[in-house]
């Protein structure tokens, strides 16, 4: 690596000058995941400082999960394992992968027409007559989310399956059918797996995931689409953004989780993965609450 000393008029403090440019490093892929950095000796000989500033960079890398620093063993940069999802922006996850510079690949499991669909996808779309697509998003071949998606059959006419491996099904209505998808309603839901969901993720049957599902709108109004989307929650969080005192994203369990199944015994043992995911929406819950601030209560 290229000698590249600290701006020492630079107000910001050395260390963190330091982290901040191994960190873009890390980030493009200059240093790959996985690579061992350079040792302290060579990076105080790099960026012209010393041990403890080396030290402290490398220790605000490894707080923020960018490295790790094995006992005895020069940094390495961290693989991935979780990626952040904005919950509220339009933009699908193609989009905001792709913003990070990270490649995300899709693999439609069907696109069938089908005559009905859940009662909240007709209501949306306000017909019968409808499309519904089925994919898997993954990135380095990792299964991150299940999405089934419904469209009204009428204005996506043509819609092929080549056309949706590995792109976005946004850019597509875009460049092909001539809408852009502007705004729309999400609700997040904690649920266990289903057999068939959980074996294209790749995670045991009845896991907690991460249900997110809405409708999209054009900007005229025109209701685009209804989806429901299940993200793993061991690989996938959901970023909010909470600003003054409107509420972004209302996050609660759907009444399956929080009413009891009264076709159960008594004695009925309680499903574990349905109480995994009770305790998940607790948590989502919880963050609500703290992003919101104790003023909102």
């Amino acid at each position: 690596m290229a000698v590249m000393p600290v701006d020492r008029s630079d107000p910001r403090p050395l260390h963190s000058q330091v982290s901040d440019v191994l960190r873009a490093q890390i980030q493009d892929h200059t240093i790959a995941p996985g690579e061992t950095l350079p040792s302290e000796a060579a990076l105080r000989e790099r960026f012209g400082v010393s041990r403890s500033v080396v030290r402290q960079a490398l220790s605000t890398l490894e707080d923020e999960g960018v490295v790790r620093r094995p006992h005895g063993r020069a940094a390495v940069a961290a693989v991935r394992t979780e990626h952040h999802r904005l919950v509220q922006r339009v933009t699908g996850l193609f989009d905001q992968f792709s913003a990070e510079g990270l490649t995300l690949s899709t693999k439609v499991v069907s696109l069938d027409p089908v005559r009905s669909g859940v009662p909240s996808a007709e209501e949306h779309l306000g017909t019968r007559s409808l499309l519904r697509l089925e994919r898997v998003r993954s990135v380095d071949g990792d299964p991150l989310s299940y999405v089934r998606t419904w469209l009204p059959a009428d204005r996506f006419a043509g819609l092929d399956a080549a056309m949706l491996t590995d792109s976005s099904l946004h850019r597509l209505m875009e460049s092909r059918f001539g809408v852009v998808p502007s705004g729309g309603r999400r609700q997040i839901r904690a649920v266990p797996a289903d057999a068939g969901i959980a074996r294209e993720l790749g995670v045991p049957e009845n896991s907690p995931l991460l249900l997110l599902e809405g409708g999209t709108f054009d900007r005229s109004g025109t209701p685009l689409e209804w989806f429901e989307s299940w993200h793993r929650s061991d690989r996938v969080v959901f970023d909010i953004e909470a600003a003054g005192s409107t509420e972004q994203v209302n996050i609660a369990p759907g009444p399956s989780l929080t009413r009891p199944d009264r076709s159960r015994g008594r004695d009925q043992t309680p499903d574990p993965g349905l109480e995994r995911a009770l305790t998940l929406a607790d948590e989502l819950r919880s963050e609500l609450h703290r992003l919101r601030g104790p003023e909102h209560g």
